[in-house]
């Protein structure tokens, strides 16, 4: 081996090549031996030169794609022999409804947020394996959880933080949930109490907390959408007033409720016209802070819920769906926002289509004519402006050219008359 360079013998007699060149290219055999002699040669074997995968064509890093919608995420790459591509969800197992066409690129159709978060492209042959990243964002979402939530335990109160998770696209809020782990509680489940956190903070000091009593705390996102899921529970032990562990037993703490901060839309009903379903219902009973408008959630044969009118103002009662896809069934319900807080979905209301000449359009407000027709009304009104400007100098030359024969005419007989 002293003749090729970066070949060298391990001490298990195999072969080692830093460096693979047409020099490894042959046919190989190994003959063990010792002091009593050897027992052959080994079988042969042949050593190929292959290309390692290599991508011709990689993903960006970031993808930005509204809910619901389509996604292509190309992904290319060549080796000896061809090598297999595969996509697969950081964290997650399998694709999560996600397609590979056969340009292997990855197709979202349609585009949900569990597809939100990390997708890496593998291409793998028998020579090795390599990877690419790209980062695919879901908009039109409630928040994701927030992560590595931490608390701190404080005398008599506790500091909690966390990790924003990504917003769905809208402005998020946070609130802090928190409840006293007891060993008989008063009542059959736990009650929480939620803390709202000021807007672009990360963390919060939550005072008044009963000395070495286990609290139990999580955090919950909130966008103008809905809520997203609660963060994993953190357990915290606040300590004394002054730092120091107590010795006595305190008291057990009374039971706390959750403050309700708003209710849901109340008496949603359903109504078929002849532009469109009408939708009416009645404001929240409740509401602390004032209301900042509603948003419309539909479904189709029991699917999925979307969001079909995110901001509907807080002033309506009622919203018009001008047309819906025909032969199906599709259920509507409502949910308030008022600051930081969004409400409970309210009562859900069915509408069928089956038999009826309807077809998609966008939903508008009832005193709003549809788009076609407010464009023709504004374009016969124009029309007719014109004409009427028109008609009027039509008639005002006509009568000039009148007049001006006329003044013609009676001055050539005042001539012949003086002749």
């Amino acid at each position: 081996f002293s003749q090729l360079p970066g070949w060298s013998m391990g001490p298990d007699g195999s072969i080692i090549i830093t460096m693979g060149n047409d020099d490894a290219l042959g046919v190989y055999t190994c003959t063990p031996y010792n002091s009593y002699g050897t027992a052959g040669e080994s079988q042969p074997t042949r050593v190929l030169l292959k290309d390692p995968p290599a991508f011709t064509v990689r993903p960006k890093e970031e993808y930005f794609q509204e809910v619901g919608r389509e996604l292509v995420i190309p992904c290319a790459a060549h080796g000896d022999p061809p090598p297999t591509v595969t996509w697969l969800k950081v964290g997650s197992v399998g694709k999560i409804g996600a397609q590979v066409d056969g340009n292997s690129s990855l197709v979202f159709h349609p585009l949900i947020k569990d597809q939100h978060g990390l997708w890496e492209c593998v291409a793998t042959n028998p020579v090795a394996s390599v990877s690419t990243a790209t980062s695919v964002h879901v908009l039109g979402t409630s928040p994701h959880a927030v992560t590595n939530v931490s608390v701190r335990p404080l005398p008599l109160a506790a500091n909690v933080s966390w990790e924003p998770g990504f917003d769905g696209g809208y402005f998020q809020r946070f609130s802090i949930w928190f409840t006293p782990l007891v060993k008989h509680p008063p009542r059959a489940h736990r009650d929480w109490v939620s803390l709202s956190v000021p807007a672009g903070a990360q963390h919060l000091l939550v005072e008044n907390l009963q000395p070495e009593v286990t609290y139990q705390f999580s955090v919950l996102a909130q966008n103008k959408l809905g809520s997203g899921p609660f963060s994993q529970i953190v357990t915290s032990v606040p300590r004394g007033e002054h730092g120091d562990p107590l010795t006595t037993v305190p008291p057990e703490p009374p039971a706390m409720t959750v403050h309700i901060f708003l209710s849901p839309p109340q008496a949603l009903t359903a109504n078929a016209t002849l532009r469109g379903v009408l939708l009416q219902w009645h404001p929240p009973a409740r509401c602390s802070v004032a209301l900042g408008g509603y948003a419309l959630e539909l479904r189709q044969d029991r699917g999925a819920w979307e969001v079909l009118d995110p901001s509907i103002p807080s002033t309506e009662t009622q919203l018009l769906v001008p047309g819906l896809i025909k032969d199906a069934f599709y259920e509507f319900r409502l949910v308030a926002f008022a600051g930081s807080y969004i409400s409970d979905p309210s009562n859900t209301v069915n509408v069928s289509t089956a038999g009826m000449e309807v077809y998609p359009s966008r939903t508008q407000l009832p005193e709003l004519l549809p788009q076609p027709v407010l464009a023709g009304v504004i374009g016969g009104i124009c029309f007719l402006s014109v004409a009427v400007i028109f008609s009027t100098m039509a008639a005002c030359i006509m009568n000039r050219r009148r007049a001006a024969r006329s003044h013609k005419r009676r001055q050539g007989g005042c001539c012949l008359v003086g002749c």
